[in-house]
């Protein structure tokens, strides 16, 4: 509530609500209005004293304090801080518990007196039952944060406060006391109810980190900078990757409401798993690193772990209780749509209906067969992959359906089994169906109808048992309509159709980058983690990349592969030069805001590597003010390798 409503208002509301029982809408604010009710219900007068004891019994208030030790531990010093801001204005500085006793105050010896005669005091309710509407009790019943000024509290006695409090809330959203400020009306000040709300918050972040101490807790923010701040989002995470608490402002991060708290899983959330979380963090402690949320925002991330945590037993009981990921599990990285393909895809494997994967060329068509296949029961049996656009078509008959000894010139002596009969058992899966020939086609559909395959020169039909996965870039069913494809070959291979995004349209480019990242240094060797700077990992996500993950992997190889002995983090000189031109001619996208940290905007395409890199330091160190760690830190690269490419002597 707003303390601007003016007298006139005031007066004419509070004699309706007196004459009628009603408060009339319109007058004063909607909760001011439910309040007044409320108090009226309870059975107050505006002109009568409170329905409380203004001093209970010092054994009521030794409980409550017995009750809440930890909301008191952590609650002094911040109230202790919040004095310190309002000493001078004749305030006081009162806790609340979460039935509106209060259990902790700090006021101005100007203040203390006016305020003990109201009994704004340890051990008095300021319930809105027991003293009408008051911002402690009003912010209990609303549970938000209220400011109620002086006439509109509603017990005239009141009327000389001005007050502004805040809840103070667990990591689980449970409503654990009140915050507030209250003081002399005529020296209220627009700011207080912000300065409280800040304050509570402080609180709340105490209380999380010492209520989570055998949790993982994540701390988020926006910006690099703003981890550690009153305005970062902690989440605490169980070994097993469920969120088990959050803040206010992780809830509204993630898009999560405090019900969801010890619901839901972190990778259900943001694209990144436990596992990953915690081996960045045991390489690079410090370094935040950049997730993406399941609506695409970019959070920069930092893990924090006390050694409770570390040191606990029931850890890895609890990590191996974890749920078996399956195959097309690890492979999800957090992208709305392909979770989707994946989970329909998931719900029929095992079933006798064949699945075809719809996507561009580069997509992981194939990645994603093999992964349905080892999410099934077949999955220790043969996983059989034929492109049907390599294969010459003089030999795609005989490589599908094998041949016996002799059928043809150049025939093997022994015969050949073919592929389909390869699949016995497991999974046959057939890339590009769409340009298998015709011919070829009326061949593959008798398979499917009479579940035998006839080898080339023999007379006699195998029986045969697969799981059937076919995957094409084409619109089949236009290509049917067209007489290019066979209309009932694409409805039994059509039993459920998925479309996998392209590499552009996905949300977690980041997470899928930093997999491929992980992938090629083990393929390589490197023995480390690799980064990329965040003026280039900007450019990567608002790049549209016509070849999809297959060719944003070979980028990434090759970058890899131009690392120098020392280096761990690819820069622009470790980019082909052609895509250097392609990379720099694209404006960074949204989805890439926060990929950031020195940016090349604005520069031609035409500069060399050597250019562009030296202007992407120029930038860094300009907006770093010559703070060689920290520019370094925006680059992503280390301090020795920033002096390196200066040419400078390490400090």
């Amino acid at each position: 509530m707003r303390p601007n409503t003016s007298p006139v208002a005031l007066r004419q509301a509070r004699q309706h609500l007196l004459d009628s029982g009603q408060c009339p809408s319109g007058l004063v604010d909607e909760r001011l209005a439910r309040s007044w009710s409320r108090s009226m219900a309870a059975g107050l007068l505006p002109t009568g004293r409170p329905q409380a004891i203004d001093h209970p019994s010092s054994g009521t208030l030794r409980q409550v304090l017995a009750s809440n030790p930890e909301l008191l531990a952590h609650s002094r010093p911040v109230m202790e801080y919040l004095f310190e801001q309002v000493r001078h204005s004749q305030s006081v500085v009162v806790l609340a518990d979460r039935r509106g006793m209060l259990m902790h105050t700090l006021g101005d010896p100007h203040f203390v007196d006016k305020a003990e005669r109201v009994a704004l005091t340890s051990g008095a309710s300021w319930h809105e039952a027991h003293r009408g509407t008051n911002a402690i009790g009003t912010a209990l019943a609303e549970a938000c944060a209220v400011e109620v000024h002086g006439g509109e509290h509603f017990l005239e006695r009141n009327n000389f406060l001005t007050c502004a409090a805040s809840p103070i809330l667990s990591a689980t959203g449970e409503l654990l006391g009140i915050l507030d400020i209250s003081g002399d009306y005529r020296h209220g000040h627009a700011h207080t109810l912000g300065l409280v709300s800040t304050a509570a918050r402080m609180i709340e972040n105490r209380l999380l980190a010492a209520t989570c101490k055998r949790n993982i807790r994540l701390h988020l923010h926006s910006a690099p900078e703003g981890i550690g701040s009153v305005a970062e989002g902690i989440v605490a995470v169980s070994a097993d990757g469920w969120i088990v608490g959050a803040n206010r402002v992780a809830l509204a991060q993630l898009g999560l409401h405090a019900g969801d708290v010890g619901a839901t899983l972190l990778e259900r959330v943001l694209d990144v798993r436990t596992d990953d979380l915690l081996s960045h963090h045991k390489r690079r402690p410090q370094q935040p690193q950049a997730l993406r949320t399941l609506q695409g925002a970019l959070l920069f991330a930092q893990v924090q772990m006390d050694a409770a945590w570390v040191a606990t037993p029931t850890r890895p009981a609890a990590a191996a209780s974890a749920p078996t990921q399956d195959a097309l599990a690890q492979l999800d990285t957090g992208d709305a749509r392909w979770r989707a393909a994946a989970d329909k895809a998931r719900r029929v494997v095992g079933k006798p209906i064949a699945v075809l994967v719809q996507g561009e060329s580069g997509v992981g068509k194939e990645v994603f067969a093999r992964a349905l296949h080892g999410s099934g029961p077949r999955r220790d049996a043969p996983f059989v992959a034929i492109n049907c656009a390599a294969i010459p078509e003089h030999l795609i008959e005989s490589e599908l359906f094998g041949h016996v000894a002799g059928a043809f010139t150049g025939a093997r002596k022994e015969g050949h089994l073919g592929r389909l009969r390869e699949a016995h058992g497991g999974t046959l899966f057939l890339d590009e169906i769409g340009d298998m020939p015709l011919a070829l086609q009326t061949r593959l559909l008798r398979v499917l109808q009479e579940r035998s395959v006839t080898p080339v020169g023999a007379s006699k039909a195998v029986p045969v048992d697969f799981a059937l996965v076919c995957a094409t870039h084409n619109q089949l069913m236009q290509a049917a309509e067209q007489g290019r494809f066979r209309q009932d070959l694409y409805y039994r291979i059509n039993g459920l159709t998925v479309q996998l995004p392209a590499l552009r349209e996905r949300s977690d480019f980041v997470a899928l980058l930093q997999r491929l990242l992980a992938d090629l240094a083990t393929e390589q060797g490197l023995g480390f983690e690799v980064q990329v700077a965040p003026d280039l990992l900007a450019r990567l996500a608002a790049y549209p990349w016509p070849g999809n993950l297959r060719q944003l992997a070979n980028v990434l190889r090759t970058a890899c592969a131009m690392l120098a002995e020392g280096e761990d983090t690819l820069g622009w000189e470790h980019m082909p030069d052609d895509l250097v031109q392609a990379l720099t001619a694209v404006p960074a996208s949204p989805r890439s805001d926060a990929a950031v940290g020195a940016g090349v905007d604005g520069l031609p395409a035409s500069l060399s590597l050597q250019q562009l890199s030296q202007a992407a330091i120029d930038q860094a160190l300009q907006a770093a003010r010559g703070n060689m760690s920290q520019a370094a830190r925006q680059l992503g690269i280390s301090r020795q390798t920033l002096y390196r490419k200066l040419k400078m002597p390490v400090a």
